[in-house]
């Protein structure tokens, strides 16, 4: 039998998120994504990240207040996502970072979807681990 399920890749994320206008300004501003759609009826912010997508869903909205209370000290959304980024030069996207008061929290050799390749991870404005990973070796 052939497998029904054939999982070509992520489509998108959601972030629950408190400020919104911080979060577009970080995912945005600093890493250069652009807001696809917004649907401000419903509390949705679709931003485009390659063929992938990152949902913001603002807590007040119809959407985030399905979901009860937000992400806190003692609880996130997830542990981490991901960013395939490609070219990848370390130094360059550290300094990037730096002029924008972004911190690297960690940095080395992870293995990921394409193998063993570098990786910076920082926070968002909100507290989610995001990691910027480099191609496999």
């Amino acid at each position: 039998m052939t497998q029904p399920i054939v999982v070509a890749g992520f489509d998108h994320i959601v972030l629950r998120v408190r400020d919104k206008e911080r979060m577009l300004a970080f995912y945005c501003g600093v890493l250069g994504l652009s807001v696809d759609r917004d649907r401000p009826e419903i509390g949705l912010t679709h931003i485009r990240c390659g063929p992938q997508m990152i949902d913001l869903v603002t807590l007040d909205g119809p959407l985030g207040r399905m979901g009860g209370a937000g992400p806190g000290a003692e609880g996130r959304n997830l542990d981490h996502f991901a960013l395939q980024v490609r070219p990848y030069d370390a130094q360059a996207i550290k300094d990037h970072l730096a002029a924008h008061g972004v911190a690297v929290t960690d940095e080395g050799p992870r293995y990921g979807a394409d193998g063993d390749g570098w990786s910076i991870y920082l926070q968002d404005p909100e507290g989610n681990t995001v990691e910027l990973k480099g191609p496999g070796a």
